[in-house]
Parts: structure tokens; C-alpha cells; sequence
């Protein structure tokens, strides 16, 4: 086959390894302490049931919600404001509340929706499945809840409809014109609204003993281990009910030998809190307690932003590539979600350089890796805007300089590039080039163990021996990275502003629709460690822009229900 014919393929096969180890790098980071105070965990937690999808407690305080509000752009705070306003109209509104007369005066200090779905694994693989939901507001005054639940129905709400189930007294409305309602008090204590009758008698059937989401093992350590002072919000997503629903309705069938291995996560959980220059989150995932799979408790990550240049404007990095690799590859097959099939990886490099994966490379990259995408030196060609580098610390040099050579020569033979000994920093860079193109990959080694990898804008000067300006010093770094993770397992950093916001690299553009969100971002750091053999953790902060001081919320596209008589 001519050489022509072959450069796409090898190039397209080198963009996906990149890209693979970047999302799955991300990937791999979001999958002794103490134990939380009631205070600490969702509120209503014992009223949801155990099977819940996912859970969400935020603040019922009005100025969290308006610092909130304040971060974005004029776009994306008008975009933010009118999606709370469509919820405020669909739930409240059209019933014929007001939620600071009606609401506040005696709902607690959170509230918590909950997301329930048929059973884990039953669903057909092709079919859609309908999610329900459970809404739990507690109560700090019962006597003006009550008031407000016996007030006259609106007229256009909806037939009301009355039951009573195991000694609840249930209220449902029937043939609303926006969405029918079930509702009960439990003992004075929480108000919980569902869109599904069935629910509202599971919700009770909870309440009275069966299993809830404070039973959950290990539910009550993970939010202990991720606890802050006033959080603005809480998360717990059921890990294995999550990956099926998403398989289910993507019509990805799970094979049943890979149902274990899937079933042996157990949750997640995570607080958020608002900052000063944006939001923090700090999560925990964990396995069940009797899994067979068990993490490795290794926390190596340390040189790799020190080694990339401060204009760097992607990168992520863990602490040993073959180790993430077995990882991916073994949650390769029962995740709906990867995006690349390590098989692909392994496929690629064999037809287009004719090396094996596993034991060329893996071998020898068992230690920090990082892969970025870093702005083009001043000068270079405006068809190079960016420059794609991977660097990998090596376990041993020797079977690395052997595999390293092995791929000069089928650059050289199999794709006709020019491969020749160059110099950088005072130190020997070998470079593949192909005449008359432009196109340029350097690699060489940083302090004699760090193998890297450039392609695209030459930028290989600003990096060896040392670069005179890393990442690790620059300001926008150090703000957006979470630093209490110490020791960690890596790094996930994004600069918003200059990857997509600029708009100087078309490669990263998002469609239309998520433009207002995403210029709202400004960084997002991500610092990730193994606390143990069953439990990761990482932080994450999003810098946010910061906007006017936020005015009331756009008025109500829907009439208020008017009372019946």
C-alpha cells in the first residue's frame, strides 16, 4: 500500500490513544475516616428507598442561592435564571404556590429529590426506560405546613383525589393540565411529593422500615470523609442502578459474566459548596464491602506539571499508565460509557508500525504519565495552533530506548517520514518529520527517565531540559487546583478560557447549545488519590466568572391556579 494511503490511519490512531488516555483518565479518577453526623448525610434519606437511582439535597437558603446566581456571564445568568423560573412555574405556579409564602416559611433548611427507576438489570436492553421522582422536603413548622397542605385546591389543577396508605393520608391529584402529584406527611416530619402514586406507598413502606438509603453500606463513611461546613448541595449516585439505566437506555447490552464485576461498586457521593471564585466539590466513590475487586492504594503522582509549560490548556495525569490501562481495559466491557475500545489501541499499533502494545510499550509504563494540549510558541504556523504532548516516566529505560527505536524504524520505513538526531536545550531530541509538509513529532527524554512525545507546534525548546515557566508555578494552576488531596494519583486541568472560550482552537468547540454554560467556566482542576482498597476520592473546583449581583427571577410564564370554591 502506498505510504500516502497509510498517514491517516497513523495519525488517527495516535489522536485516539491520546484522546483515550485523556478521557480515560478522567474517567478513571471520578471512579480510619470518620463517620457523618445526621446533619452531614441527604436530608430525608430514610424515607428513600435504597434502589434510588440518584439522590440531590440543596440549600433552602436564600442567599447560598444568590451567591449562586452571581457567577456566569449575562448570558448564562439569564439562561440560569429562566430554567429556575421554569421549575418554579411547573411545580409551584401551575399548582397555585408561591414558594416564599407558601414554602418557606416552614420547610427546612434542605431539600432532596430523588430519581427511582425499574429495578437494576430487569429492563430490556433496547427499551427506554421512564425515570421517576420523589421530592422530600423536611418540615421545621408543622403547623404552617398544615395549613398551607388543607388550603383549597386550585380549580385547574386537577382533579384531588384522597387515600390513606398503612395510616398516611395521601393526596393525588388526577388529570392535571402539567403533571399529576402524590403527596403525604409523614408524622409531621417530611412533606414527600412523587409523580407516581406507587412511589408515594414505596416512600412510606421505607419510612416504616424497609431498606433506605442510610442503610447503604458504607453510605454514612463516605459522606463523613467528604463533609464541609454549609454545603450548598449533596449527591449520592447508586453506581451499579446508574451504569444499567444508562446501558438500558443507550440499547448496550451488559454481558451476564460482566453483571459481577459491575455489581461490585457500591456509590458515590460528593458535597458542594460555593466559593468565593466558584464551586468546590469533593467526592468519594467506593466498592461494596465484600468485593473482590479492590484498588491499588498507590498515590505517585508529583513531577508531570512541573515538566509542561505554564501555557498549557489541557492536561491530565495519574500516577501509573499500565495500571490505569489493566483498569480501563477490565471496565472496558461493562461500561455503556467508554469511549474507545482498548482493543482498537491494541489493533492500531500492531497494523500501522507493526509493534505490540502490551509488550513494547505497557511494559516499561508503569510509573506518572500525562498527556496535554499546550498553545503554540509565538511564531508558529497558524495552521499549528496547539501542540499535543504525552510524557510518561519509565520503570526502565532500557526496554523503553529499544521499543522507541523499533518505532523510528517504521516511521522511517512504513511511512517514508525523515527521522534524524536533532538537538533541544542542549540535549539530543530525535525528530520524525516528513518533508515539504510541515508536519513535525519530536521525542527525547526529560532528567533521563521522563520519555516524551510532541506532535504539532514545535514546541519541544519550551520543555527541554526543563521548561523555564511550568505549569506547576503559573497562577492559573495553582488556583484551580484542589491541594488537600496529599500524596494524590493525579491531575485533571482545564484552562475554559483559552481551550473553548477563545475560540482559538476549533478542534475543542461545543455545539450551540452548551456555549452559554461552558463561558460561564473559566478553569476546572481535579486532584484524585486512592484513600484505600475500596475507596477513591477526588476534589474538583470550577473557577466561574463572575457577573452583576442577581435581581429577581423572570416572572411566571404560567397564571397561578386560582382556589376552587
Amino acid at each position: 500500500m502506498p505510504a500516502k494511503t497509510k498517514k491517516p490511519t497513523l495519525l488517527l490512531t495516535l489522536g485516539t490513544a491520546a484522546l483515550l488516555i485523556a478521557g480515560g483518565g478522567t474517567a478513571y479518577w471520578y471512579f480510619s475516616q470518620p463517620k457523618a453526623t445526621p446533619g452531614d448525610l441527604l436530608t430525608g434519606g430514610e424515607v428513600i428507598p435504597q434502589d434510588a437511582l440518584m439522590a440531590v439535597s440543596v440549600t433552602t437558603d436564600q442567599s447560598q442561592w444568590d451567591r449562586l446566581r452571581q457567577f456566569g456571564t449575562p448570558q448564562s445568568q439569564a439562561a440560569f435564571d429562566q430554567n429556575l423560573a421554569q421549575v418554579r412555574d411547573r411545580i409551584l405556579t401551575a399548582n397555585g404556590f408561591d414558594y416564599q409564602k407558601d414554602i418557606q416559611p416552614w420547610v427546612g433548611a434542605e431539600a432532596t429529590v430523588a430519581f427511582l427507576s425499574p429495578p437494576p438489570f430487569t429492563a430490556p436492553p433496547s427499551a427506554h426506560t421512564q425515570q421517576t421522582a420523589m421530592i422530600v422536603l423536611p418540615i421545621r413548622d408543622p403547623l404552617k405546613a398544615k395549613q398551607i397542605l388543607e388550603a383549597p385546591r386550585a380549580a385547574d389543577a386537577g382533579k384531588l383525589v384522597e387515600r390513606s396508605y398503612k395510616g398516611f393520608q395521601i393526596r393525588e391529584t388526577q388529570n392535571s393540565a402539567t403533571q399529576n402529584y402524590s403527596a403525604t406527611v409523614l408524622d409531621g416530619k417530611f412533606l414527600v411529593v412523587t409523580t407516581d402514586p406507587k412511589i408515594t406507598d414505596k416512600a412510606i413502606d421505607t419510612y416504616k422500615g424497609a431498606a433506605s438509603l442510610v442503610g447503604t453500606p458504607g453510605y454514612s463513611r463516605a459522606f463523613g470523609q467528604v463533609k464541609v461546613e454549609q454545603p450548598f448541595g449533596k449527591v449520592y449516585i447508586n453506581v451499579p442502578a446508574a451504569v444499567a439505566l444508562t446501558a438500558a437506555n443507550s440499547g448496550r447490552s451488559i454481558p451476564p459474566q460482566n453483571l459481577e464485576q459491575m455489581q461490585q461498586n457500591q456509590g458515590l457521593a460528593a458535597t458542594v459548596t460555593l466559593q468565593p471564585e466558584g464551586l468546590q466539590l469533593k467526592s468519594v466513590s467506593w466498592l461494596k464491602p465484600d468485593s473482590q475487586r479492590k484498588f491499588s492504594v498507590q498515590n505517585n503522582a508529583r513531577l508531570m506539571a512541573s515538566r509542561l509549560p505554564a501555557d498549557t490548556i489541557l492536561m491530565a495525569s495519574g500516577g501509573n499508565f499500565k495500571k490505569f490501562w489493566q483498569d480501563y481495559t477490565q471496565g472496558a466491557t461493562s461500561n455503556p460509557v467508554t469511549p474507545i475500545n482498548p482493543d482498537v489501541i491494541r489493533s492500531g499499533v500492531k497494523s500501522t508500525v507493526g509493534m505490540d502494545w502490551d509488550q513494547d510499550f505497557l511494559a516499561w509504563m508503569d510509573d506518572e504519565f500525562a498527556i496535554a494540549l499546550a498553545a503554540a510558541p509565538e511564531g508558529s504556523s497558524p495552521g499549528l495552533p496547539f501542540s499535543l504532548m504525552i510524557l510518561v516516566k519509565a520503570s526502565d529505560r532500557r526496554a523503553a530506548d529499544t521499543a522507541l527505536q523499533k518505532l523510528d524504524q517504521a516511521m522511517a520505513s512504513r511511512y517514508k517520514f525523515k527521522v534524524e538526531e536533532t538537538q533541544a536545550g542542549g540535549q539530543p531530541v530525535t525528530t520524525w518529520s516528513i518533508p515539504q509538509s510541515g508536519a513535525v513529532i519530536n521525542r527525547g527524554w526529560m532528567d533521563g527517565d521522563v520519555a516524551f512525545l510532541t506532535l504539532g507546534a514545535p514546541i519541544v525548546n519550551a520543555i527541554v531540559p526543563r521548561p523555564a515557566q511550568p505549569l506547576a508555578d503559573s497562577e492559573v494552576f495553582k488556583n484551580a487546583m484542589p491541594t488537600e488531596l496529599k500524596p494524590n494519583n493525579g491531575h485533571f486541568f482545564a484552562n475554559v478560557d483559552q481551550a473553548i472560550n477563545s475560540k482559538k482552537f476549533p478542534i475543542l468547540q461545543l455545539p450551540s447549545g452548551n456555549k452559554e454554560l461552558v463561558a460561564a467556566i473559566r478553569t476546572i482542576g481535579v486532584t484524585a488519590a486512592i484513600t484505600d482498597d475500596r475507596t477513591s476520592r477526588y476534589d474538583v473546583f470550577i473557577g466561574l466568572q463572575k457577573g452583576k449581583n442577581p435581581g429577581p427571577l423572570p416572572a411566571p410564564t404560567v397564571s397561578p391556579a386560582s382556589p376552587s370554591p
